[in-house]
Parts: C-alpha cells; structure tokens; sequence
C-alpha cells in the first residue's frame, strides 16, 4: 500500500523588519506600551520648555563627562609638571592638576569639552532652579505630585553637591580653598565634627584620599541617584498628565496640546540641539574655571576673591555674615559662627522640600489639581516665592562681600551689615509687597470682567457727559480671569456649643484656622465677579 502526502501551501513570507517587530513585541509587550503612550498629549506653553532644559543640560553633562574620564587621573600623588603651559613648568603638583591640564592644552578638543561640561552644571541648577520656582509659584506641586516634588527637591539637592564635588576634582588653588571652607565647617560640628573630616579626608587635611573618593562620587554614586530620579520624575509626569493653564476647553479631567509623536518629539529634538548650541557657544566664547591662571592647590594659600559656584553662593553667604561667636563649655567649644549657619541652610532647603504639604494640611486642601494657578490668584503662597528669593539673592551678595567692595568701591563691613539686617528685613518686605501687588492685579481682572478693556477712546454723549469707551472682552478672555476656584477659610465652629458651654478647641486647630484665614482670608483675595454683578453692569446700569 502507498501513501501520497500534500505539499505544504507555501504562503508569502513576511518582511524581515516585520518578523524582528513580532517576535520582539511577543516578548517585550512593547506594541502595546508604545500604543498607549506615544500618542501621549503634552500642553505648550513656554515655561514647559524650563524642564526640558534640565533634561538637556543633565544629558550634555553625561556625555561631556564620559569624554572626559577617558583622560582624568584621579590621583593626589605628586608630579613634576612639564607640559606646554610654560608658566607652570617645574612646578610640583597632584596628577589631578596635570591631568587637568594635560585635558585643557593637549587634547584635541579637551578645554572645549571641559568648558561645556562646566557650562552645562551651571545652567542645569539654574534651571533646576528657574523650573520649580515655576512649579512653586502655579501650585503645580499639589495633590497629586507632591512626591514628584519631593522627586525633584533631592534632584536640586544632589544636583548642587554634585557640582560642588565636579569642581573640586582638578585640584586647584580655587577649588582647594572651596574644600577648606567645606572642612571648617564640617570641624563645627559638636562632638563628631572631628571624625567626620577625618573620615572623608582620610586624614588631616587635604590627605591623599580626597580627589579619588570625589572622582568615585561624582561619576559614579551621584550621576546614578539622579538618573534614577529624573526616570522616576518622568514616570510620574506621564502617570499624573502634564499640568497645564486655564484655558478654552481646558478642565481638570482632559489635557489641550499636542502628541507627544510626531509633534513634541520634534519639537523636542530641535530645541535639544538648540540648547547644546547655546551651551557650546557660551563654552567658546566665555572661558570658566582657568585652573592654569590659579596654579596647583597648596595648604598655606588662598586664591584671591576666592568665590564658589553661584548656586553654592547661599551657605557662603550665610557664614561670611555670621558673627564669629563661641560658646565654651565642659571641654568643647561651639563655634556659632559657622554652626549656626550649617543648620540655618538644610532648615531653608527642607522648608521648601515639605511646604506642598503644609499649605494642604493649612487649607485643607484634598482635591487633585490638573489646571495650574495664576500667581496673582495665590498672594500669601507667591509673596513666600518672592520672601524666599529675595532671602537668596541677598545671601548670594554675603557670599561675594569682598568683590562687590572692590568692584563698587564700598566698605566690606557696610556690605556685611546690610546682608544681616536684609536677611531678616528684606524677605518680610517682599512678602507684603508682592501681596499687594497681587491684590492689585486682581482688583484689576475684575474690573477688566465687569467693564472691559480700556480703549483710551473718549465718547461724549448728548447730555455733554464724557466717557472712556470700554472694550468687553472676549469669553475665553473672561473665562481664564474667572476660572480659578476661590477656597474659604477653615473654621473651628462655634466658641459654645448648643448647650452654652464653652468649647474647648484644640491649639493646633487654633493655629491651622488661622493660618488658613491667612491664605484665603478677606486680606488675601479679592472676590471674583457673580454672574448677577456681570449681568446688571452689562445690561446698560453703569456700562459704557
């Protein structure tokens, strides 16, 4: 008996690109993650671009970076200089120094790499910086993202001791006077302050260990900590939905923008290139950091006009203003004037860390937030934004006090004073200030609502009365000056309850009602136009 089998039908096969695409999507599940999140809507708006900027500036410093481990020596141990810059020739100094030099003057392209990657740290914080603030002033940090706050809090944070630990690493006399700041402060620590330098310097002071235990937390444990932030940060602005303004068919329940492809991301990628231009040309054309100008750093010298990374500018500040008091007692002494300092800078920065939720438990605000405020809108919470910056920058000029007295001609000691009495004046008055300025603004709005836009146009009418025309503005125009929600203060209740005893109110409910009529009290906000006000003024009571 004999069998006859059938061919197999033969079908078309798929293309290459096809069945790599299949068989990594069976595995990866990649389909349908890019499905739901490629077509992901991003607003536009121009201070968006602030977080993109950082995003930017931190991939500029990866890449520069990488470049210029290639070529570092993280090494303290002593060399003779005998490179091109003829100044410093015969000059003993660490391999750090050298190999920094030997990165500036003989690598092809080494100063110009150098020069962005320091570039790039300076604009990434103050970006940083410049974008929370944004965040800040909008209450873009309320529920739901207040860790995504926290989230790029700690990217500030480690971002600035990041620098810090950067320009520490060529081993110059600037960077080295830095450091000794740094160690007399770490000295004022009661108690321990001792075996902690001793622990980081691995010794007395410089050691041996100092640039190669920086060089492992710069490139390594810092870089790490915040790329995994910055994921996590971005995890969670696609989670939650990006915040945007009020606007036409803007609510709390929908985003009004564009997909995130093909429009953003070649937005994105233009203005990627776009900031690596800027930061390369500034790289060109202003030099910073010339080690070679400040030579080799040594114990017994301190470069003139010494001054740090501006961002690091606030705890300079700070202990340059502080009196040097001491308090002696059982063996110790306390040196106040670089203690009391060390405590006042993480203080201010945990401040801002955890005030999203101090002004939730103040206002007793649970609700989530999508659409962003107006700052004009929130007096009390933009007036601590100004207090805050205005405290900063006036630190920042305690912590240049000897060039603004050479470059201005001033006394140092009239410098010093007017930041130790602005460090505690100055804030307030901005605060009251910017309250009012606010107020202002939203006296004006409603006033725009009820009666328009001032045209400038003078009309006389048949009884010989003048007026100025008016222009009513548009609905979408009336719509973004009214949409913000107007909270009430929170109240305690009644002093008696229904039986005429006295109540017995708790202190903190005491504190949190009245720090509530602080930021939504009759002093904080102007009320909102009604529909009834609008309605009458419009329908010809009083409207020109």
């Amino acid at each position: 008996m004999t069998t006859t089998t059938e061919a197999p039908v033969r079908r078309g096969k798929a293309p290459a690109g096809q069945r790599v695409a299949e068989w990594t999507d069976s595995r990866l599940g990649l389909y349908k993650l890019a499905k739901s999140n490629l077509r992901k809507i991003f607003p536009d708006h121009w201070s968006f671009m602030l977080g993109e900027i950082c995003l930017y500036s931190f991939t500029i410093l990866i890449l520069t970076g990488v470049y210029l481990t290639l070529f570092f020596h993280p090494s303290m141990s002593e060399v003779v200089y005998h490179g091109p810059y003829v100044p410093l020739q015969g000059v003993r100094m660490s391999e750090a120094y050298a190999s920094t030099m030997h990165i500036s003057f003989e690598v092809r392209g080494g100063l110009l790499i150098r020069q962005i990657h320091h570039w790039a740290a300076l604009i990434f914080v103050a970006a940083m910086i410049v974008h929370m603030m944004r965040v800040f002033f909008t209450g873009g940090f309320r529920k739901p993202r207040e860790i995504n706050w926290l989230f790029g809090w700690t990217l500030l944070f480690l971002g600035m001791f990041t620098g810090f630990t950067g320009y520490s690493l060529p081993d110059d006399l600037l960077s080295g006077t830095g450091i000794r700041f740094a160690e007399g402060a770490v000295l004022a620590t009661p108690i321990v302050g001792t075996y902690i330098s001793m622990f980081l310097f691995g010794g007395e002071f410089p050691g041996h260990d100092l640039v190669p235990r920086f060089y492992s937390v710069h490139i390594l444990l810092l870089p790490g900590l915040m790329a995994g932030l910055l994921v996590a940060h971005l995890i969670l602005v696609f989670y939650h939905k990006h915040t945007q303004f009020p606007g036409a068919g803007k609510t709390e329940k929908n985003v009004v923008g564009m997909p995130l492809l093909p429009v953003y991301t070649a937005k994105a990628g233009g203005f990627f290139f776009l900031v690596f231009g800027l930061i390369a040309a500034l790289a060109a054309v202003a030099t910073i950091n010339p080690i070679w100008t400040m030579g080799p750093y040594r114990p017994d010298q301190v470069s003139t006009g010494a001054q740090p990374d501006w961002y690091m500018g606030f705890s300079e500040g700070l202990i340059r203003v502080m009196p040097g008091w001491e308090i002696r007692g059982f063996g110790h002494t306390l040196a106040l004037g670089v203690f009391v300092p060390l405590m006042i800078f993480p203080l201010v920065l945990a401040a801002i860390a955890v005030y999203p939720f101090i002004e939730s438990w103040v206002t007793g605000d649970k609700r989530e937030h999508h659409l962003l405020d107006r700052p004009r809108n929130r007096p009390v919470r933009t007036g601590f934004g100004v207090a805050w910056l205005t405290m900063y920058f006036v630190l920042l000029i305690g912590g240049g006090n000897d060039l603004w007295a050479t470059h201005f001609h001033l006394s140092i000691n009239v410098i010093t004073w007017f930041v130790r009495i602005g460090f505690f004046t100055l804030p307030v008055a901005s605060f009251y200030v910017t309250k009012r300025i606010c107020l202002g603004l939203q006296l004006r709005d409603r006033e725009k609502v009820l009666h328009g836009r001032e045209t400038g146009i003078i009309k006389r009418l048949p009884h010989g009365e003048f007026i100025e025309v008016h222009e009513p503005l548009s609905q979408e125009q009336r719509h973004i000056l009214t949409a913000h929600v107007q909270p009430t203060p929170l109240e305690i209740g009644p002093e008696v309850d229904e039986n005429g005893v006295e109540r017995k109110a708790n202190p903190v409910e005491k504190l949190r009602a009245k720090l509530s009529r602080g930021f939504y009290g009759e002093s904080s906000q102007i009320p909102k136009p009604t529909v009834e006000e609008y309605e009458e003024i419009t329908s010809g009571h009083g409207h020109h």
